[in-house]
Order: C-alpha cells, then structure tokens, then sequence
C-alpha cells in the first residue's frame, strides 16, 4: 500500500473516524432530525385530518343549515297557509252567521207584520161589518134588526153560518194530515173551532188545522188540504161571475 502512496495507518485513522462520525451523526443528528421530521409528518398530517374533519363538519354543517332552513320555509308555507284558511273559515262563518242573523230578522219582521195586520184587521172588523150592513141594507131597502145583521156580516167573512161549514157541501172527500183555512180578516174562537172539528172529523183527530189571513180574498174562506183546494172566497166568485158574463 506504501508503493501505492497509501499510508495504512492514516487510511485507518481516516476510516475510524468516518465510522465515528457516521455513528456520531446517526446518533446525535440523523435520528433526531427523523424523529422531527416524523413528527413534522405525523403533525402535517394530523392537520390535513383536522382540515378534511372541519372541511366535512363544515359540509354537514351547511348541509344541515340548509335543511333547517328549508324546513323552516316549509313550516312557515304552513303556517301561513294555516293561517289563510282559517281566515277563510272565520270569514265564511261570520257571513254565514249575518245570513242567517239577517233570516231570522227578516222572518220575525214578517211574524210581526201578518200579527200586526190580523190585529189592525181585528180591529176593522166592526167597522167592515158596518159598511157592509150599511150596503146590504142599500140594496134591499129596508132594514134588517141587529142580531141578523150580526149573522149575515159573521157567515160573510168567516164562511160559518149556524154552527155549519157552509163549504162542506162542495168536498166530496179530504185526504191529508194538515189543513189551512185562508179567511179575508182573522177568524174568532169559535169559528175556529168549528172549522178544526169539522176538518178533524174528515181527516182524523191527529189531522192539524193552520189558519191564515189574507184581505186580498175580500170574504168567504179558502181550504186547502194537500193537493186540494175549495175556494169559496168573494174573489173566486166574483171571478167565476165575470167570465160567465164575459
């Protein structure tokens, strides 16, 4: 090695020590800066980790948000529409509540008025009855005494006559449950409860008798039982009478 210009214990010195310091740098240098490099890595790593981990907590946050505010979009469509149709409801029923308020209103100024009409009529009965004499008495030229006037004047407007139905001569047969007499002033008692013994006895006792006014009949009296009607009213007559002149 001499001849080579190599000096062996130089060579080995030179050796030693690279030995050494190979296994001074390992020990004190390269597995240190591995273990911070690793560690380095590992914390790279972890911090990527976190950031994906926060990245999806950020996704699913704002997924999550957005649903809640879909929902809440929803719920509020709801509720407004909740809302809406119950104001529909209330307005329906407030309407509904006037409309039969109004009805009912309406029905009892009806009520009233035929109550306040039989009465005025009542009233008038006397003084009809009166004029009528007062005619009659025109035409025939005498007088009549008090109590026939009573008779003639009572049989004209209620079509009773001596206790009798003076109708009952012109019904064949009645059929029904409900009858309604229609006279030109309002009836008395007894000349109800002539009518409504007379229509019982035809119909049976469970048969019920409505009575009603109507001045446009000028006398006589209207009967009608279901799909049957006798009128014997004056403007019947006097309409029977024209058309046999016409």
């Amino acid at each position: 090695m001499e001849q080579l210009g190599i000096n062996p214990i130089f060579l080995l010195s030179q050796i030693v020590n690279f030995l050494l310091l190979a296994f001074l740098l390992r020990r004190f240098a390269y597995e240190p800066i591995l273990n911070v490099l690793d560690k380095r890595r590992e914390g790279v790593e972890k911090g990527l980790e976190d950031a994906r981990l926060a990245a999806e907590a950020r996704a699913n946050a704002e997924s999550e948000r957005q649903q809640v505010l879909d929902q809440a979009r929803v719920d509020a469509q709801g509720v407004v529409g909740e809302a809406n149709q119950r104001g529909e409801d209330q307005s329906a029923k407030i309407v509904a509540e006037a409309q039969g308020q109004a009805q009912t209103i309406l029905a009892e100024a009806r009520t009233e008025a035929a109550a306040e009409r039989d009465r005025l009529l009542g009233e008038m009965r006397g003084q009809i009855a009166a004029l009528a004499i007062a005619a009659a008495n025109q035409l025939i030229g005498e007088a009549l005494d008090e109590e026939r006037q009573k008779q003639l004047v009572a049989a004209f407007f209620s079509g009773v006559q001596a206790g009798k139905v003076q109708i009952a001569d012109q019904v064949d047969a009645l059929a029904g449950e409900r009858a309604t007499i229609t006279s030109a002033l309002p009836l008395g008692e007894a000349d109800q409860a002539t009518y409504r013994s007379y229509l019982q006895a035809q119909l049976g006792a469970e048969a019920a008798v409505e009575f009603k006014t109507d001045p446009a009949i000028l006398g006589g009296v209207v009967l009608r039982v279901g799909d049957m009607v006798v009128d014997d009213s004056v403007t019947a007559k006097v309409s029977a009478l024209r058309q046999s002149l016409g």
